[in-house]
């Protein structure tokens, strides 16, 4: 029986050295764990202006810079309620942590601009923030309740503001100029800052900025930092050096050049307009008065077709001979009425000369034929007539009497 209950037995030991060990290690990872955590302690809760106080901190970072201010209007867990302008930074003192996170530094009391409650504020100036408050009474410096924080929270601009984005085509042509203006900004204060609403300002010259509402959408926890982008937009045609500005809480907290080029598109698009509307009115002007006055082309056609009467009747009709000196005197008066001449062939204009017979067409004297004909004369139907000859109408008539 006791060699069977021996391996019971060893189980049951090996668990009570357990649970020893687990009892022991306990309370000194919890004392690691608290160690971790930055603290600070004074030599004195209490010291008049002109006096010191040694502080001592331990499990800061190693090798880290601090800074020791005396600080009012602060509480343990709240926070530097009115910042570092609420401190004494003229008496503020550096130092910095051993290898082990530790260190300790004499520091001279002084009264800070605001009252207290007062506490002796250390923040680690370079990495990751951290910063402890330890309460301190300052002699006969007065005494004023915390003020009631309405957010809680405290954005402070990081780094360098910064105008993102470029014109296109549009803006060219005088479209509104539109950036996006981009910072980074963390919390300083004690309480989480939720859906912040800044203030962006846009100001030309001497002119004072306009100033436009717009909310992010997020929350900036304490100690925390983001990073945000705000949409920027000019007035269209908007061209020169303007500045932007980034309000918030009432205060201003960054201002960013921006310049703007000249939409040279719209300045060419006058000068065309300038060039094009008159050319065009032009044009249209000459047409109204090309329609209005009389078509010259029109005029010399019906002109040439109207002084070339005999030839054409000639040209038409095979069996009509007429003198050749007849047609080229009225090819000669059609040119020169056509030419807009003041005077006339004088063969076209002289009547035909008879003969004393009274026959048109012979001279007095030679008997030839006339150089001009009347167009109302007939050709002759007489087979035996001689070619050429041209018959005037009869005075025979069957009613007519002979005497």
């Amino acid at each position: 029986m006791n060699g069977k209950n021996r391996p019971g037995a060893g189980a049951a030991a090996v668990l009570a050295v357990l649970a020893l060990l687990g009892c022991t290690l306990l309370p000194q990872a919890s004392a690691a764990a608290a160690e971790d955590e930055p603290s600070v302690r004074l030599s004195a809760s209490q010291a008049g202006k002109g006096g010191s106080v040694t502080v001592k901190g331990a499990g800061w970072r190693p090798d880290a810079l601090l800074m020791m201010l005396v600080c009012g209007q602060s509480a343990p867990g709240k926070g530097v309620v009115g910042g570092t302008n609420s401190c004494a930074n003229s008496d503020g003192r550096a130092v910095t942590t051993d290898d082990d996170g530790a260190f300790s530094k004499k520091l001279p009391v002084a009264e800070p601009p605001e009252p207290c409650p007062c506490v002796v504020h250390v923040a680690a100036v370079t990495g990751e923030k951290q910063q402890v408050d330890a309460v301190l009474k300052v002699a006969g410096h007065p005494v004023k309740a915390l003020p009631a924080q309405a957010g809680g929270g405290k954005l402070s601009v990081l780094t360098d503001t910064g105008l993102e984005g470029s014109g296109g085509v549009l803006t060219w042509f005088g479209a509104p100029p539109q950036r996006k203006l981009e910072f980074t900004v963390g919390n300083v204060g004690s309480a989480p800052v939720k859906n912040p609403v800044f203030q962006v300002g846009t100001s030309h010259g001497v002119f004072a900025p306009q100033w436009e509402e717009q909310q992010w959408r997020g929350t900036i926890a304490p100690g925390k930092k983001a990073q945000i982008k705000l949409p920027v937009e000019l007035s269209a045609g908007a061209h020169g050096d303007y500045l932007v500005s980034l309000k918030f809480g009432g205060k201003v907290l960054a201002e960013q050049p921006w310049g703007v080029g000249r939409p040279w598109g719209v300045t060419v698009f006058w000068i065309l307009l300038c060039v094009v509307v008159p050319a065009a009115v032009f044009r249209i002007g000459m047409a109204v008065v090309d329609r209005l006055r009389p078509n010259r082309r029109r005029a010399s056609r019906s002109g040439r077709h109207r002084t070339g009467g005999l030839s054409e009747l000639a040209r038409r009709v095979p069996r009509l001979r007429l003198p050749q000196g007849a047609v080229d005197a009225d090819r000669r008066a059609g040119s020169a009425r056509a030419a807009g001449g003041s005077r006339t062939s004088s063969h076209a204009a002289s009547p035909p000369r008879t003969n004393p017979t009274g026959a048109p067409g012979a001279s007095g004297s030679g008997g030839t034929e006339s150089t001009t004909a009347l167009p109302w004369f007939t050709p002759d139907t007489d087979p035996g007539a001689p070619a050429g000859r041209l018959s005037a109408p009869s005075d025979d008539s069957p009613t007519k009497g002979t005497t």
